[in-house]
């Protein structure tokens, strides 16, 4: 992806003789340059490593909510149990 987007931003060939040589089609070709100007921060968007990031913290926010859940049952259990007595 990095050669291919490299050449291509060279603009030494058309981008259809880029895809060809590198045996991808434009659109792929497209696509890569698009990311890669998305990661190079010269066009609005999320990257790989902020992606990677966001889904990290979901897991962890899935996880701590579920966490909190099971407190949550448990201070009703014992609750319960204090207010029998």
């Amino acid at each position: 992806m990095l050669t291919s987007s490299r050449v291509a931003r060279r603009g030494e060939a058309p981008l259809s003789q880029i895809a060809k040589d590198f045996g991808i089609s434009e659109s792929c070709l497209h696509r890569w340059l698009k990311l890669a100007d998305i990661e190079d921060g010269n066009r609005p968007g999320v990257t790989g490593q902020e992606s990677a990031e966001l889904r990290a913290l979901r897991k962890r926010n899935k996880l701590l909510e579920q966490e909190n859940e099971i407190l949550r049952r448990a201070a009703a259990f014992f609750a319960r149990d204090i207010i029998s007595k």
